[in-house]
C-alpha cells in the first residue's frame, strides 16, 4: 500500500511529465498522442514505473521501447522542473497501461454474451408460437 508521500509524490511527476510529453512528446513520437495514466513510486522515491497510454500507433511496443531508450533525456527534463521540490530524481521505467484494450475486449464479450442470449431467446419463443 503506498503512503501519502509516495502518491504526493507520484501526483506531482504525473503532471510534469504530462507537461513534458505535451510539450516536447513529438520529438519522441511524432503524430502520436503519449498520455500517462498512472505513476507508482517505490518507497524511497528513488524508483518511478510510469503506465502510458498511447492514440494514433500501430505498434504500442515499439513506442513503449521508444520512450525507454529516451528515458534518460526524459528524466533531465523532469529533474529542471522539480529540483526545488524532491531531493531526487527518480529513475523512469514506462510501461504500456493496457487498461483501455481490456475494457474494449471485456465490452465485446458482454456484447456478445448478450446478442446471444438475445438470439436464444428468440428462438425459444419461436418455437413455442409454432407448438401453440
Amino acid at each position: 500500500m503506498e503512503s501519502n508521500r509516495q502518491k504526493k509524490f507520484a501526483g506531482l511527476l504525473q503532471e510534469e511529465l504530462a507537461s513534458i510529453f505535451q510539450r516536447e512528446g513529438a520529438a519522441y513520437l511524432p503524430n502520436t498522442l503519449v498520455t500517462i495514466t498512472k505513476v507508482r513510486v517505490s518507497p524511497d522515491l528513488a524508483v518511478a514505473k510510469v503506465y502510458l497510454s498511447f492514440l494514433n500507433t500501430n505498434n504500442t511496443g515499439l513506442s513503449v521501447a521508444t520512450v525507454n531508450s529516451h528515458a534518460g533525456e526524459i528524466r533531465y527534463k523532469l529533474g529542471s522542473r522539480i529540483r526545488h521540490q524532491a531531493r531526487v530524481v527518480p529513475t523512469l521505467t514506462f510501461f504500456v497501461d493496457d487498461t483501455n484494450e481490456y475494457v474494449e475486449r471485456m465490452d465485446q464479450i458482454f456484447d456478445k454474451i448478450a446478442k446471444e442470449r438475445k438470439d436464444s431467446e428468440r428462438g425459444e419463443g419461436g418455437e413455442q408460437l409454432e407448438n401453440e
